[in-house]
């Protein structure tokens, strides 16, 4: 039921990923976008000889970093406890009912499975990784960049499979002027989650920066097919129609 559409997904990801990389991002004159391993990011040259970012000492303290950071507007005033790493995971059926739930235009019934959704993702599996991630969060609200990249490296280098983690790290890069990076966490975040619709609105809002406006409207609308209660995707999808209505595709 969920394999169709991780595979939809992945195409139109490779379709907006591959324009979106090139060219290659600069930074001086570096290329700033990074590969991960086993994660080969098409049409992007990588430095050699770059040594990774090293990783903070991992010593989270509980109650560090309490309160969501997240992409949409709208889903920032959420109030989210720390969830509890031991609660049984949800199946992949529990998944696919709360995304039909969410795709619901009418009602308020996807106000608690937007909740639940993101509840779900923000959970490691690991009381350390997920304090990691919250100290993460709580160095974005500072508004401490740099201790926020370095404590969600060291939560994806642990975590390499928790997509929250690339999300969040995308965010951190995203708000520090470095695309590359950004666009690299960002695909890696889709693999691991074709559906995470907070990632497909910031990959649309990147494009749209870069100017590939065609490519940040599919980003958006693929993002609200998923989550059509995304209020800055909606008026981003009616901007880039209007700006793009009788040119050439």
């Amino acid at each position: 039921m969920r394999q169709p559409t991780r595979k939809f997904h992945h195409v139109v990801t490779a379709s907006l990923l591959s324009l979106a990389l090139l060219p290659p991002l600069f930074s001086g004159d570096r290329i700033t976008a990074r590969a991960q391993d086993g994660f080969p990011l098409p049409g992007i040259g990588l430095d050699e000889g770059v040594p990774p970012d090293p990783a903070p000492e991992m010593a989270p303290e509980p109650g560090d970093g309490d309160g969501p950071l997240l992409v949409d507007p709208d889903i920032l005033a959420v109030e989210d406890p720390a969830p509890d790493p031991t609660a049984p995971l949800p199946t992949d059926e529990d998944m696919d009912a709360l995304f039909a739930e969410l795709a619901q235009q009418g009602g308020e019934g996807w106000r608690r499975a937007e909740l639940d959704i993101l509840r779900i993702w923000s959970r490691s599996g690991s009381l350390a990784m997920d304090l990691l991630y919250r100290r993460g969060e709580a160095a974005l609200d500072a508004g401490d960049l740099t201790s926020a990249i370095g404590h969600l490296t060291a939560l994806t280098d642990h975590a390499p499979d928790f997509a929250q983690g690339w999300q969040l790290r995308a965010v951190a890069f995203y708000l520090d002027g470095e695309f590359g990076p950004a666009i690299a966490d960002l695909a890696r975040t889709l693999e691991l989650e074709p559906r995470h619709f907070g990632a497909l609105t910031q990959l649309g809002t990147m494009l749209e920066e870069l100017g590939h406006d065609r490519r940040a409207l599919e980003a958006y609308r693929e993002s609200l097919k998923i989550n059509p209660h995304q209020q800055e995707a909606t008026d981003a999808v009616r901007r880039l129609e209007q700006k793009t209505a009788g040119t050439d595709a």
